[in-house]
């Protein structure tokens, strides 16, 4: 979340430079992984390029009448957010690949300790999400198998499989702390 956060503030140089190498790491690491992220993403790509660069006030990148034209500064916007996006992705696609479900979910359980001074439960939160994620990727099993399929049963009955959901909280090493405080440290220099 911070690295998302993050990316938002940084120049285009520095994000063009955070891109690829993050880009690079998540290819290295699992490249069908990456790409697959991106496949489905692909739409979201071309809507905000094309968005941004016809709707973005500006220079005209043509003048030809009667043609709609998208304008420089919008394609620079839209570019931008283009190395955002696949900059979050890559990132994503890496902590995908290096923690298990169970150790993402252990981590987020760790992360949202403050819920707990709120009111909230932070062990709802998280058999919530495991139950999203395995929902999520059953869902998305099903649909690239046969899609017409997929629809038919989600518009089925719904039926729950009893199954138990264990939460182990890892104990924090000094590692995982530096991260945070480091993780913390940018989050506070993008606000600032």
């Amino acid at each position: 979340m911070c690295a998302a956060i993050t990316v938002q503030q940084l120049s285009a140089p520095v994000l063009a430079a955070v891109t690829v190498a993050l880009f690079l790491v998540a290819y290295k690491l699992h490249d069908q992984r990456l790409f697959k992220l991106l496949r489905r993403t692909r739409w979201i790509f071309l809507s905000l390029l094309v968005i941004y660069a016809f709707l973005t006030p500006g220079s005209p990148l043509w003048s030809l009448s009667n043609m709609p034209s998208p304008t420089v500064e919008g394609l620079e916007d839209g570019l931008m957010q283009l190395g955002r996006l696949l900059s979050v992705l890559a990132g994503l696609s890496i902590l995908l690949t290096l923690l298990s479900r169970e150790q993402l979910i252990s981590g987020i359980y760790s992360l949202i300790y403050p819920v707990h001074f709120l009111g909230g439960s932070r062990k709802k939160i998280a058999v919530r999400l495991a139950l999203t994620l395995h929902y999520a990727e059953t869902a998305m099993r099903d649909t690239a198998v046969d899609w017409q399929d997929a629809i038919r049963n989600a518009l089925a009955s719904t039926h729950y499989d009893e199954a138990s959901i264990a939460i182990s909280a890892q104990p924090r090493s000094l590692i995982d702390i530096v991260l945070i405080a480091f993780s913390g440290a940018l989050l506070l220099g993008a606000w600032t």
